[in-house]
């Protein structure tokens, strides 16, 4: 499991950095909200999950949608706008969608899926299914009131609901401490609304896996939903592939020591010191990811764009 998780991470970061490389290019005529520096908290909750569990998650996406197993050409030929996409090109970066592995889909408004991902825990419990619904969410999106609505009724109904809260401290470009009360930290806040809340390190792949799927094990037993923060930290600019560090929402220095804490370069230093991977083996991970990802800009170029006059309920039917 390891390996798997540090490859998801790579695989994930890998892609996120060629789109930003290649933005400037214009092909991709689509907003792009990267997570470069967050990829812990997205591999290790999509690997702790099987197909069968459903999720959901915001404008920043391209992680979680990764992670859950969704495929890499659909999804860049989706950025790029073609056919072939898993949006059928339709929808672009903030409307990733792959039912076959249970990623549900993905949502530029804040907090706009977190009643889907109730919705598809009902959905579940009606069903009277072994599985789980995932709702990733941002800091900023426990400030809608549809977080609370969504949250009471899936305690009230004892919804098999796990919230995944990736707290990278700012909304666009605003900091918690002119968002939230001072000192408060979300986890608390949301025990006290009757849900079991727990905090696990955003940016340890592996506390992020065995949370996960200790929570999973446990909605499953107790009938009740769980919410769990991950402190964590975007690199890049809110919404784009560059670097924002100098416009004067937050500086250099607090870039600098949250880098120190990249998920990847910890993990693979640990498996490295452990003698859990070569570095011959780490040489061969970037390398067959790249290749990967290589496939699948070329598969996204390629492809053709939607057609015009294409139908709703053909969409819909895809």
């Amino acid at each position: 499991m390891q390996l798997k998780l540090l490859k998801m991470m790579v695989r994930i970061r890998s892609l996120e950095e060629r789109i930003a490389s290649e933005y400037s290019s214009q092909e991709m005529r689509c907003p792009t909200h990267l997570s470069i520096g967050q990829e812990a908290a997205a591999a290790g909750v999509g690997l702790a999950l099987s197909k069968k569990d459903v999720a959901v998650s915001s404008h920043r996406g391209h992680g979680h949608y990764i992670g859950k197993g969704g495929d890499l050409k659909r999804m860049m030929a989706e950025i790029y706008g073609k056919e072939t996409g898993c949006s059928m090109g339709r929808g672009g970066s903030m409307h990733l969608i792959d039912r076959e592995v249970g990623f549900e889909g993905t949502t530029a408004i804040v907090g706009n899926s977190i009643p889907v991902g109730v919705g598809l825990g009902l959905a579940l419990q009606a069903q009277k299914r072994k599985n789980i619904s995932v709702v990733f969410l941002g800091d900023g999106a426990v400030e809608e009131g549809a977080f609370y609505e969504s949250a009471n009724f899936a305690a009230v109904r004892n919804l098999p609901v796990l919230f995944v809260c990736e707290n990278n401290l700012y909304s666009v470009y605003s900091p918690l401490s002119v968002r939230q009360p001072k000192n408060r930290q979300i986890y608390k806040m949301v025990q006290g609304m009757g849900i079991k809340s727990i905090i696990a390190d955003g940016n340890n792949v592996e506390d992020v896996f065995k949370a996960v799927s200790k929570a999973k094990a446990e909605i499953l037993k107790k009938k009740q939903p769980i919410f769990i923060e991950m402190p964590t930290y975007r690199w890049r600019e809110h919404c784009g592939p560059n670097f924002d560090n100098h416009i004067g929402y937050r500086d250099e220095k607090e870039f600098l020591r949250w880098q120190k804490k990249d998920p990847i370069k910890i993990f693979s230093n640990k498996l490295l010191k452990n003698k859990s991977i070569s570095q011959a083996q780490l040489e061969k991970i970037y390398l067959s990811v790249a290749k990967e990802i290589d496939e699948a800009f070329d598969f996204a170029k390629k492809s053709p764009f939607p057609k015009l006059n294409l139908s709703e309920s053909t969409i819909f039917a895809k």
